[in-house]
């Protein structure tokens, strides 16, 4: 049975309000083409001037003006909805926990998963700097699954991608279905992106929902987008390009068991 999903594009900036509007907007195009499952991207709700910003407008877990909205979407569409990455309190005052949620067709957050790999990394190329750890703790949920009328979900973001060890962890959970928020710069989008996103989903027989930022930001950074959904084959079954929108896409669990069934590349792992 084909159910579709949707995956959101956005360039968000530093105002929360306008953010969340804009997000209200997409989820509502997404569901008008029949998405039962929305994701959203990376920092959805505030790409600051600084990246201090974010810590300004963090929230405690379970209330807050991006939590209500991300629980009223959800509750209101009738869907289930991942809500990026929300900046959440954590036990510094200096930073937030990068927290994806997920959110049922309720409105009730069922699986928290806080971003484990920080992006603190130099891109010679363009001279741009990156330094996450300043203003995010590490995360400390541990790997997060949960089940879902759309399969077994895990999650993953951003910097996650270069960790396959990571989609490992979460296939070895009973992972068949990836949702991945993500805000990739420029130069590393251009060089790495698609053929990661395709690599995690060929090696683990898995859909990936790949949702990013995608244009110029306030602060003067771009971002990659490319924003797309992946299918257990590697397949590109939908894609946005740049700047804001959605792409719908089909996931298949009968196809996909079918996949692992007749290519068991799973089942003959050998570490020595």
């Amino acid at each position: 049975m084909m159910q579709k999903v949707a995956t959101v594009q956005m360039a968000s900036g530093p105002n929360v309000d306008a953010n969340l509007h804009e997000a209200g907007r997409l989820i509502r195009q997404a569901v008008d083409a029949g998405a039962g499952l929305v994701v959203l991207p990376e920092n959805f709700a505030i790409m600051g001037v600084k990246e201090e910003d974010k810590v300004e407008v963090r929230e405690p877990p379970g209330s807050g003006t991006i939590q209500n909205f991300l629980a009223g979407q959800a509750k209101h569409h009738n869907i289930w909805l991942v809500g990026g990455t929300v900046p959440l309190e954590c036990e510094d005052p200096n930073k937030i926990s990068a927290a994806c949620m997920v959110y049922d067709d309720r409105g009730q957050c069922v699986a928290r998963y806080d971003k484990i790999h920080l992006f603190d990394v130099n891109l010679v190329e363009t001279g741009e700097s990156y330094n996450e750890s300043e203003t995010i703790e590490y995360g400390r949920t541990g790997l997060q699954v949960v089940d879902s009328p759309f399969g077994r979900i895990g999650l993953a973001v951003c910097y996650d991608l270069r960790f396959p060890e990571l989609f490992r962890g979460l296939l070895d959970m009973g992972a068949q279905v990836i949702v991945f928020p993500a805000a990739f710069t420029a130069a590393t989008g251009q060089a790495h992106w698609e053929s990661l996103i395709r690599a995690r989903a060929i090696e683990n027989v898995m859909y990936v929902i790949a949702s990013a930022q995608g244009g110029y930001h306030v602060s003067g950074r771009t971002t990659y987008g490319d924003s797309m959904i992946v299918d257990p084959w590697g397949v590109i079954l939908n894609r946005v390009k740049q700047g804001a929108g959605i792409a719908v896409g089909g996931v298949n669990l009968e196809y996909l068991e079918s996949r692992r069934k007749t290519f068991p590349c799973i089942q003959h792992r050998r570490l020595k």
